[in-house]
C-alpha cells in the first residue's frame, strides 16, 4: 500500500478550511494553491510579476520538505484574476519553468484574499528532474 504524507503549514486557511499544504503520495508530490504573499511581513505586492516571484519561493520550500524539487514539477494550474495578469505573468513563467516544461492550465478567477492577482498549484515526481 502507498504511503500518503500530509504536510502542513500549520496556517489558519488549512485549520479552517481542512486541507493540507502539501500531499505526498509515493513519489508524487501536491502542493495546494499558493499566492505570492509573502508569510514573513504578511505583504503582498501590488505587481503579478512579483507575485508570481513570491509564489514560486513560497512553493519551493514544501517540494524540498517532500523531498521534491521545482525540477520535479510536471504539471501547474495558474490561476490570475484576468486574462491580462496572465499576459503579463507569462515571461516570467516561460523563464522559471522553460526548462522544466510541466503542463499548464489557466483559469480566470476571482480570489477570497484582497489584492492576490496570481495563485498556483502544483504536481511534482520526486526525481524525475534530476
Amino acid at each position: 500500500m502507498t504511503k500518503r504524507i500530509n504536510i502542513s503549514s500549520g496556517s489558519s486557511f488549512e485549520k479552517a478550511y481542512g486541507y493540507s499544504r502539501c500531499v505526498k503520495v509515493g513519489d508524487t508530490v501536491y502542493v495546494s494553491g499558493t499566492v505570492g504573499i509573502n508569510f514573513q511581513t504578511g505583504e503582498c505586492s501590488a505587481d503579478p510579476v512579483e507575485q508570481l516571484r513570491q509564489v514560486i519561493r513560497n512553493i519551493e520550500p514544501w517540494l524540498e520538505k517532500a523531498g521534491a524539487s521545482l525540477k520535479d514539477v510536471v504539471q501547474i494550474t495558474t490561476y490570475v484574476t484576468s486574462a491580462e495578469v496572465f499576459a503579463a505573468i507569462g515571461p516570467t513563467l516561460k523563464d522559471i519553468f522553460g526548462d522544466i516544461l510541466p503542463t499548464n492550465a489557466a483559469l480566470v478567477v476571482q480570489f477570497p484574499v484582497p489584492n492576490v492577482k496570481v495563485e498556483i498549484s502544483a504536481t511534482a515526481v520526486v526525481g524525475c528532474g534530476a
